[in-house]
């Protein structure tokens, strides 16, 4: 194992996994939602570029071929641990949190129990986008989650309609709010639709796998 940067970078997301976590044990909110959100877009962009320097530089690895995925896997279940906990547990989170959760363990097992043949099952595009629409949703998540936290300081004593005509009329802070729609709502609409996406990308990949895989479970004759 060579400790170059790439195997460097991709190593550092496998501590940032965790890292989001722990952010909200340490420090008090929102702190800990804007630290944990920039914690994971730094991590996520570090994916793009362990890979891209690897390939550049000539400095692929094995070591870097097999941590790359287990830290993607980290981040994606850790953060999506951490936003079902602080969303109340929304059934339109929890379903494809759910889908997400499954895929990526069905398909760790199905390496583990082809072994040898595991290289067959190369990462597709369609997996890398993936990842990279679990990423951007799960970012979009944590932003949302934030705002929330704040709009709910913000609103004590106020109903959301209370609050939203309190900044129409500059007697509450307006930053937290786009036009008619506050900014939390708005963020966690869109990181919803987002982490749909990315379930329903995640389902096709782990069929795809399962397509692939097929050849290698069957028994001897």
């Amino acid at each position: 194992m060579r400790w170059t940067i790439p195997n460097t970078l991709t190593f550092l997301r496998l501590l940032a996994a965790p890292g989001v976590a722990v952010m909200f044990l340490y420090f008090h909110r929102p702190w800990a939602d804007w630290l944990a959100l920039s914690l994971f877009v730094g991590a996520a962009v570090t994916d793009y570029f362990d890979g891209y320097l690897a390939r550049l530089w000539k400095q692929e690895s094995k070591f870097g071929a097999m941590l790359d995925p287990i830290a993607d896997k980290a981040m994606v279940v850790i953060a999506i641990m951490v936003l079902t906990g602080y969303n109340g547990m929304t059934p339109w989170l929890i379903l494809p949190a759910t889908v997400i959760l499954f895929r990526e363990v069905f398909v760790s097992g199905l390496r583990e129990f082809v072994g040898a043949t595991a290289g067959q099952l190369r990462v597709t595009k369609l997996a890398k986008w993936k990842t990279s629409a679990q990423m951007v949703a799960i970012a979009t998540l944590f932003l949302g989650t934030g705002l929330e936290y704040l709009n709910g300081v913000a609103m004590q004593g106020m109903t959301p309609e209370q609050y939203v005509d309190a900044v129409r009329e500059g007697l509450a802070d307006p930053i937290r709010a786009c036009g008619n729609r506050d900014c939390a709502s708005f963020a966690n609409l869109i990181g919803l639709v987002l982490i749909w996406i990315a379930a329903v990308l995640t389902a096709l990949t782990g069929w795809d796998y399962l397509v692939k895989a097929r050849p290698y479970l069957r028994d001897d004759p």
